[in-house]
């Protein structure tokens, strides 16, 4: 599990230009943000996406029940979330919803978070382009993260390290 922060300032990357003529992108930098909060499995490269407009206890502990609701988990079906030390990924005084158990990496350790290698995918819509609007970067990023779900093989190739336990079978 993994939060990134979307917004109007542009996401730069790499692409290709006629030879000879000047490069361009449009730049409209804005300071509204949007929020992904993405579960994913690595060896099954199912995922779940959410986009919420804050980043806070309140939003987390939102987002972990309605996973744990989406997952169906809880005293029959236990499931483990793996995630980084972000200070409001503190559950709220009632604990994380049942069947939830989470691990916490260690500090400044993106490359150990399997979730962390999803937000190349999910950018793709919406890099090196201009947005007038947040509503209009959610909608480019919620029809990305809706056909990502549907796509578990891309997701694995992406999310799936040599070194991950896989279940048993």
């Amino acid at each position: 599990m993994d939060e990134h922060r979307i917004g109007l300032k542009p996401i730069r990357r790499s692409m290709w230009a006629p030879t000879g003529q000047p490069l361009t992108c449009p730049v409209e930098p804005g300071y509204e943000w949007l929020y992904v909060y993405a579960f994913v499995n690595p060896e099954s490269g199912e995922s779940l996406f959410w986009l919420i407009p804050v980043v806070n206890k309140q939003a987390y502990a939102a987002v972990m029940a309605a996973f744990a609701q989406k997952v169906g988990a809880g005293a029959d079906h236990r499931v483990l979330v793996v995630q980084d030390g972000a200070g409001f990924h503190v559950p709220p005084d009632v604990g994380h919803p049942e069947g939830i158990q989470t691990v916490t990496l260690p500090p400044y350790s993106p490359e150990l978070q399997p979730a962390e290698r999803l937000w190349e995918l999910t950018d793709v819509p919406i890099a090196n382009r201009a947005f007038k609007s947040i509503k209009e970067v959610e909608a480019a990023l919620s029809d990305r993260c809706v056909w990502l779900e549907g796509q578990p093989d891309l997701v694995t190739r992406h999310t799936l390290f040599h070194w991950w336990p896989l279940l048993a079978n």
